[in-house]
Protein backbone atom coordinates (compact mmCIF):
# COMPACT_ATOMS: atom_id res chain seq x y z
CA UNK A 1 0.00 0.00 0.00
CA UNK A 2 1.23 3.46 -0.90
CA UNK A 3 2.40 5.67 1.94
CA UNK A 4 1.00 9.17 1.75
CA UNK A 5 3.78 11.75 1.51
CA UNK A 6 2.52 13.77 4.50
CA UNK A 7 3.37 10.74 6.65
CA UNK A 8 6.98 11.02 5.46
CA UNK A 9 6.99 14.75 6.07
CA UNK A 10 5.60 14.34 9.60
CA UNK A 11 8.30 11.74 10.29
CA UNK A 12 10.91 14.29 9.19
CA UNK A 13 9.46 16.88 11.57
CA UNK A 14 9.54 14.38 14.43
CA UNK A 15 13.10 13.33 13.63
CA UNK A 16 14.21 16.94 13.60
CA UNK A 17 12.48 17.50 16.95
CA UNK A 18 14.33 14.55 18.46
CA UNK A 19 17.64 15.86 17.14
CA UNK A 20 16.92 19.29 18.61
CA UNK A 21 15.98 17.77 21.97
CA UNK A 22 19.14 15.66 21.97
CA UNK A 23 21.25 18.68 21.13
CA UNK A 24 22.60 17.09 17.95
CA UNK A 25 21.01 19.70 15.68
CA UNK A 26 21.68 23.42 15.86
CA UNK A 27 18.32 25.23 16.26
CA UNK A 28 19.34 27.56 13.44
CA UNK A 29 19.42 24.58 11.11
CA UNK A 30 15.94 23.36 12.03
CA UNK A 31 13.52 24.16 9.23
CA UNK A 32 11.40 21.08 8.56
CA UNK A 33 8.33 22.32 10.45
CA UNK A 34 8.44 25.54 8.41
CA UNK A 35 8.62 23.54 5.19
CA UNK A 36 5.61 21.48 6.20
CA UNK A 37 3.11 23.55 8.21
CA UNK A 38 0.16 21.63 9.58
CA UNK A 39 -2.21 23.38 7.17
CA UNK A 40 -0.22 22.03 4.20
CA UNK A 41 -0.04 18.55 5.70
CA UNK A 42 -3.77 18.39 6.42
CA UNK A 43 -4.83 19.76 3.04
CA UNK A 44 -2.52 17.36 1.20
CA UNK A 45 -3.70 14.45 3.33
CA UNK A 46 -7.34 15.23 2.51
CA UNK A 47 -6.67 15.50 -1.23
CA UNK A 48 -4.88 12.15 -1.23
CA UNK A 49 -7.57 10.50 0.90
CA UNK A 50 -10.21 11.61 -1.61
CA UNK A 51 -8.06 10.26 -4.46
CA UNK A 52 -7.73 6.90 -2.71
CA UNK A 53 -11.47 6.72 -2.14
CA UNK A 54 -12.18 7.59 -5.77
CA UNK A 55 -9.74 5.00 -7.11
CA UNK A 56 -10.89 2.26 -4.74
CA UNK A 57 -14.49 2.74 -5.92
CA UNK A 58 -13.57 1.96 -9.52
CA UNK A 59 -14.55 -1.37 -11.00
CA UNK A 60 -13.27 -2.13 -14.51
CA UNK A 61 -12.41 1.52 -15.07
CA UNK A 62 -11.94 3.05 -18.48
CA UNK A 63 -8.80 5.01 -19.23
CA UNK A 64 -10.91 8.17 -19.19
CA UNK A 65 -12.14 7.48 -15.65
CA UNK A 66 -8.62 6.89 -14.36
CA UNK A 67 -7.26 9.96 -16.13
CA UNK A 68 -10.13 12.03 -14.70
CA UNK A 69 -9.19 10.96 -11.15
CA UNK A 70 -5.52 11.76 -11.80
CA UNK A 71 -6.51 15.16 -13.16
CA UNK A 72 -8.74 15.89 -10.15
CA UNK A 73 -6.09 15.05 -7.55
CA UNK A 74 -3.43 17.03 -9.41
CA UNK A 75 -5.72 20.07 -9.66
CA UNK A 76 -6.47 19.78 -5.92
CA UNK A 77 -2.74 19.60 -5.18
CA UNK A 78 -2.14 22.62 -7.45
CA UNK A 79 -4.65 24.60 -5.40
CA UNK A 80 -3.03 23.51 -2.14
CA UNK A 81 0.42 24.40 -3.43
CA UNK A 82 -0.75 27.89 -4.39
CA UNK A 83 -2.74 28.55 -1.19
CA UNK A 84 -1.26 31.42 0.82
CA UNK A 85 -2.57 30.01 4.11
CA UNK A 86 0.50 27.75 4.22
CA UNK A 87 2.82 30.69 4.75
CA UNK A 88 4.68 30.26 1.48
CA UNK A 89 5.25 26.54 1.99
CA UNK A 90 4.53 24.29 -0.96
CA UNK A 91 5.76 21.41 -3.02
CA UNK A 92 9.33 21.42 -4.33
CA UNK A 93 11.29 18.71 -6.14
CA UNK A 94 11.33 16.14 -3.34
CA UNK A 95 7.65 16.63 -2.57
CA UNK A 96 6.74 16.50 -6.26
CA UNK A 97 8.55 13.19 -6.66
CA UNK A 98 6.86 11.72 -3.60
CA UNK A 99 3.41 12.89 -4.70
CA UNK A 100 3.84 11.52 -8.22
CA UNK A 101 5.14 8.22 -6.88
CA UNK A 102 2.18 8.05 -4.49
CA UNK A 103 -0.32 8.61 -7.32
CA UNK A 104 1.35 5.93 -9.44
CA UNK A 105 1.56 3.46 -6.55
CA UNK A 106 -2.05 4.02 -5.49
CA UNK A 107 -3.25 3.31 -9.01
CA UNK A 108 -1.07 0.19 -9.20
CA UNK A 109 -2.28 -0.99 -5.79
CA UNK A 110 -5.81 -0.88 -7.17
CA UNK A 111 -4.98 -3.01 -10.20
CA UNK A 112 -4.44 -0.26 -12.75
CA UNK A 113 -1.58 -0.93 -15.15
CA UNK A 114 -0.03 2.54 -15.17
CA UNK A 115 2.58 1.62 -17.78
CA UNK A 116 -0.10 0.41 -20.18
CA UNK A 117 -2.33 3.42 -19.42
CA UNK A 118 0.54 5.79 -20.19
CA UNK A 119 1.47 3.89 -23.36
CA UNK A 120 -2.10 4.17 -24.66
CA UNK A 121 -1.74 7.95 -24.24
CA UNK A 122 1.69 7.99 -25.91
CA UNK A 123 3.43 9.20 -22.78
CA UNK A 124 5.93 7.79 -20.32
CA UNK A 125 4.61 6.42 -17.05
CA UNK A 126 6.38 9.23 -15.18
CA UNK A 127 4.41 11.81 -17.18
CA UNK A 128 0.86 10.87 -16.14
CA UNK A 129 0.46 14.02 -14.02
CA UNK A 130 2.35 16.45 -16.27
CA UNK A 131 -0.60 17.79 -18.27
CA UNK A 132 -2.15 19.46 -15.19
CA UNK A 133 0.69 19.69 -12.67
CA UNK A 134 1.96 23.14 -11.70
CA UNK A 135 4.13 22.04 -8.78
Amino acid sequence: MAIRPPENWRAGIAEEGRALAAGTLDPECACTAQLYPESLLQATEQALQTFEEDVSALTAPSDEQVIDFIKRVVLRLNAINEDDQHGGAGYCTEEREQLCEYIDQTLSDHGIDVTALAARRDINRAEITDTWRDW
